[in-house]
């Protein structure tokens, strides 16, 4: 046997053990990032004074997955944040496998870690289980926002948080102005004083920052499903190819939009280096 032979059999005895193992390692590596949760911390200034420390947990795009029997991974996240306020920004369900269940014994045990408000999505916009749900969930004791607002008073102080359903429920979800829809909702509700949004849309920034919102919260985007290092999301729903918003904490003029990367997933059935995640805000005073 030639000594060229003889090499390239070494070297494919070394190759492919090395080749599994990163095959191994990367499968291991997606499904943690697919059924973990996290939590990214962020801080907030502005608020009334009485609100300084006041913590609002924020979970986004259920999709009716399970972190863990009951979504028990999931709410031991939101146990550990110790939130004043857990705010759910639509897509609990998933209008292709709907399944209001996992929804709602979600959100009974969410209520017992801190008060709960709800805004639906596009998901909730496409199914007739809507409506269920709404009432599922107001029966629980979650406040469900759709276009309305309630205020918050502490120490003294107060704050308005606001909520809107999604556009879809109005408009036809690929071909409408979702923007001047958007801006009918808003013109109804007035926001006052000190305004925290939510809504599922985070494309839609330009709308809430021309009315003076002070923090919105969003989801939507699910992270751009994948993430590269170094750019961001892949793709996300209503941004297309490298969306604009699609995670994190974005400011323009006094309106600062938190971007949740969700929790489940929908069509695109797994993500990459894209982890699920609760956000924790804390508001703070100045």
């Amino acid at each position: 046997m030639s000594a060229l032979k003889k090499n390239s059999k070494r070297t494919a005895v070394v190759l492919i053990p090395v080749i599994a193992a990163l095959l191994v390692a990367l499968t291991l590596w997606i499904w943690w990032g697919n059924t973990t949760v996290g939590l990214s911390e962020y801080t907030v200034c502005g608020a009334p004074k009485g609100f300084s420390g006041f913590r609002i947990a924020h979970v986004s795009d259920l999709h009716n997955a399970e972190m863990g029997d009951g979504n028990e991974r999931l709410l031991n996240v939101l146990r550990e944040a110790e939130p004043d306020l857990i705010a759910i920004t639509g897509d609990l369900i998933d209008s292709r496998h709907t399944d209001i269940g996992i929804a709602l014994r979600f959100a009974a045990e969410a209520v017992g870690i801190a008060p709960c408000c709800y805004v639906p999505g596009n998901h909730e916009a496409r199914t007739s289980e809507y409506a269920e749900l709404a009432e599922g969930l107001t029966d629980l004791g979650v406040t469900v926002l759709t276009n309305t607002s309630i205020s918050i008073e502490l120490s003294g102080c107060s704050i308005t948080v606001m909520g809107i359903d999604d556009p879809s429920f109005q408009t036809n979800y690929m071909f409408d102005n979702d923007a001047a829809v958007t801006e009918e909702k808003l013109r109804s509700i007035r926001p006052n004083g000190y305004t925290v949004l939510l809504t599922h849309r985070p494309e839609l920034f330009d709308v809430y920052e021309s009315f003076g919102i002070d923090l919105v919260l969003a989801g939507h985007a699910h992270g751009g499903q994948i993430r590269l290092p170094f750019v961001g999301g892949l793709i996300a729903p209503d941004q297309g190819i490298f969306p604009k918003y699609d995670s994190g904490l974005y400011i323009r003029n006094g309106t600062h939009m938190l971007v949740s990367r969700g929790i489940g997933n929908s069509l695109f059935p797994f993500r990459i280096n894209n982890r699920p995640e609760v956000i924790l805000t804390e508001l703070r005073y100045g």
